[in-house]
């Protein structure tokens, strides 16, 4: 575990970066929907991209409560800046846990420095929450497997060199998730086309924007059988669910950042605005939602260090996670919303920040399992921890 003095100066420098640099040009490079080279490569210098890679593979190897809150300072700046993260996060840990030790030695060394960016795609048009109705298969032939089938909601999979990838090995396979494997796909950086593999134009999103959202459509692609995560056939359910488990850590982290954010634009302004001869913040329906708006945030905040906490201790945190990111993700929104109404007019403005947070707000929600999904999973974990 990582000295408290130490995690607060490394979440600190993150802190006083995204107050310097991303602040001033934010809303400027969302608006224009483009990507923001010039911050990912600081955030590559400052080593953002291994933040949880061990240090022997030259990453920080740092635990994933520092991640949390390093997530939670981006998103304060731009939520979209996590999200260059989130995914390539999620396929090291995926091959630091469960990779061999080629594929350990092979991708995290290039994953600690950015010089090589992962997407994850287990999504499908016709499968969201249901993982297990997903349709893209993989057939061995020979030394090689032939992928087939459609991905969608790709964050990252233009740019990136890699993608971890979800496909059916074993249809016949009862009960039908046991027939599902994990793939190390790679791929070149930048192109749209490659023998086998069409990537879409960029999705237009309401928010989330710079960040690139891509549908994969595979059709006789081929890749080694080496690239099957951990040598492990038919066993990637179970790791794009523990991924999943701390994406679901990271989705409540960045709620909490542009929660955080939305309260410090909302009561900033509402003490110079007046109106009836007064500051707003001095009206009482303003303080009202101004302490409602900083108690939900600060109960966020702690469902999220306590779920990283127990996952960074190596236990079971399925329910921890799943509470934090319902909790966390209706939260932000709420937030959002109320800070827009603090601004008044002004708050439906592109001139202030508020309205893009607004709009960044619904996607973690949906993202990593919908809320309504995640209730289901949150009940089903709590009737086996109090049987009758």
């Amino acid at each position: 575990m990582i000295a408290a003095t130490e995690q607060r100066e490394i979440v600190g420098s993150v802190r006083e970066w995204v107050e310097r640099e991303v602040y001033p040009v934010a809303s400027e490079y969302e608006h224009a929907d483009e990507f923001p080279t010039p911050l990912v490569e600081d955030m590559k210098a400052m080593g953002l991209f291994g933040v949880t890679i061990p240090e022997e593979y030259g990453g920080l190897g740092l635990d994933l409560l520092t991640y949390a809150l390093i997530q939670i300072e981006l998103s304060r700046g731009w939520m979209s800046l996590s999200g260059v993260l989130n995914t390539h996060f999620i396929s090291a840990w995926m091959i630091k846990t469960h990779g061999t030790d080629e594929q350990k030695g092979r991708y995290l060394p290039r994953m600690a420095t950015g010089e090589l960016r992962f997407a994850y795609s287990m999504t499908e048009p016709h499968a969201g929450s249901d993982v297990q109705s997903i349709r893209t298969r993989a057939v061995r032939d020979g030394d090689e497997y032939v992928i087939t089938g459609q991905k969608m909601w790709a964050t990252n999979a233009l740019r990136a060199g890699a993608i971890m990838l979800l496909a059916v090995t074993d249809p016949d396979a009862e009960p039908r998730h046991k027939g599902m494997t994990a793939f190390v796909v790679e791929k070149e950086p930048g192109r749209e086309q490659a023998p086998g593999l069409v990537v879409s134009k960029p999705l237009s999103k309401l928010g989330y924007k710079g960040v690139e959202t891509v549908a994969l459509s595979f059709d006789g692609f081929r890749t080694p059988t080496s690239s099957v995560l951990g040598e492990a056939e038919n066993a990637g359910f179970y790791q794009f669910m523990g991924g999943i488990e701390l994406g679901r850590v990271n989705i409540a982290a960045r709620a909490v950042g542009i929660a955080t954010r939305a309260f410090e634009e909302a009561i900033r302004y509402a003490q110079t605005r007046e109106t009836f001869g007064k500051p707003i913040s001095q009206h009482q329906a303003v303080q009202l939602k101004l302490a409602q708006m900083a108690t939900k945030i600060e109960a966020a905040r702690l469902l999220t260090l306590q779920a990283a906490e127990k996952k960074s201790a190596g236990e079971r945190a399925d329910l921890e996670a799943g509470m934090a990111k319902l909790f966390a993700t209706e939260t932000a929104e709420e937030v959002a919303l109320d800070a827009m109404r603090i601004h008044g007019g002004y708050g439906y403005s592109q001139e202030f920040v508020v309205e893009r947070i607004y709009r960044d707000a619904p996607l973690l929600i949906i993202g990593e399992g919908s809320n309504e999904i995640q209730q289901l999973a949150i009940a089903r974990r709590l009737l086996e921890r109090y049987p009758v």
